[in-house]
């Protein structure tokens, strides 16, 4: 099967193609002019457009039988017009319609758990809104919304144990008893590209979480014992100092968090996976293990 990828430049984009061509698939990826060399060295068809221009999506799905649709931001540039509004919603719209036109049936969408109308953020409420696009659309979708995905160069798990080998303390955000489900993205992209050969996904929402519900203590705690550090010393941070803190310096270039990044992580980021583990067959897999080997260890 062709299988048009958007956001393939990216951490879940490499994962995917990879599993896409170990099933058998053929990826087609969507790249902005000058981006072709982030791609995997692997995939040898490539489309140039931007899904932020619809214009630019005339024709590039020619030969497809599926869409994979993963862009996505964490955070907002709106000086540079990055915004969760135009990368979620308006995106996954341009999307929808060059899918509609140029005859392409389905539609897998990677959102994220939690996402509300509703929701803590903008993040979240964006999110929402590009299900719902899709949802009211003729296509046969399946939506996939995963909770924080760690893997290799991921931005979260391997941040986290970069601060663990460095800092003799660590900072902590709050109390630290926020609960988080990290879900490795191997597991992620296995389903993602699963349900393209299976029709009973269609029309189905799919929450990804690990197996494994810990605090941000706790966490940091198991990504210790990896990296064989019997003691990871935390610094609990009081949030009435952090979070006046970063409203200042969040728009300063290298500021590593924004206040709602902040407030997703105090959030919490959970959900009952064995649905998703269940209808894809997946085994369990413990997180100290999967960061093991996210971490190579």
């Amino acid at each position: 099967m062709r299988v048009f990828v958007t956001g393939a430049t990216g951490f879940v984009g490499h994962e995917v193609i990879r599993q896409l061509l170990a099933a058998g698939h053929r990826p087609v990826c969507l790249v902005r002019p000058g981006s072709e060399g982030k791609l995997p060295p692997a995939v040898d068809e490539i489309r140039e457009g931007d899904v932020t221009r619809p214009e630019s999506l005339r024709g590039a799905l020619a030969g497809c039988e599926a869409v994979v649709h993963l862009v996505g931001i964490i955070r907002e540039y709106p000086r540079q017009k990055v915004t969760f509004d135009r990368l979620h919603r308006q995106a996954t719209a341009h999307m929808l319609s060059a899918a509609k036109a140029q005859k392409v049936q389905r539609f897998v969408l990677m959102s994220s758990n939690g996402a509300e109308a509703e929701g803590s953020t903008a993040y979240y409420r964006s999110k929402w809104k590009a299900e719902q696009l899709l949802k009211a659309s003729s296509l046969d979708w399946t939506i996939f919304r995963p909770s924080v995905m760690y893997g290799a160069e991921d931005n979260f798990c391997t941040l986290l144990a970069s601060m663990v080998r460095i800092l003799p303390v660590v900072p902590v955000f709050g109390d630290g008893c926020y609960r988080i489900a990290p879900v490795a993205v191997q597991d992620v992209a296995a389903t993602i590209v699963a349900s393209l050969a299976r029709p009973d996904a269609c029309g189905r929402s799919f929450a990804c979480c690990g197996d494994q519900m810990v605090t941000f203590d706790e966490l940091l705690d198991i990504i210790g014992g990896v990296l064989r550090r019997r003691n990871v010393v935390k610094v609990h941070q009081p949030l009435w100092l952090v979070k006046p803190l970063l409203a200042r310096l969040q728009s300063l270039p290298g500021c590593p968090l924004t206040v709602e990044q902040l407030q997703m992580l105090l959030h919490g980021n959970v959900c009952d996976p064995q649905p998703w583990k269940t209808f894809f067959g997946l085994s369990n897999r413990s997180l100290a293990d999967g960061l093991k080997r996210a971490l190579g260890r």
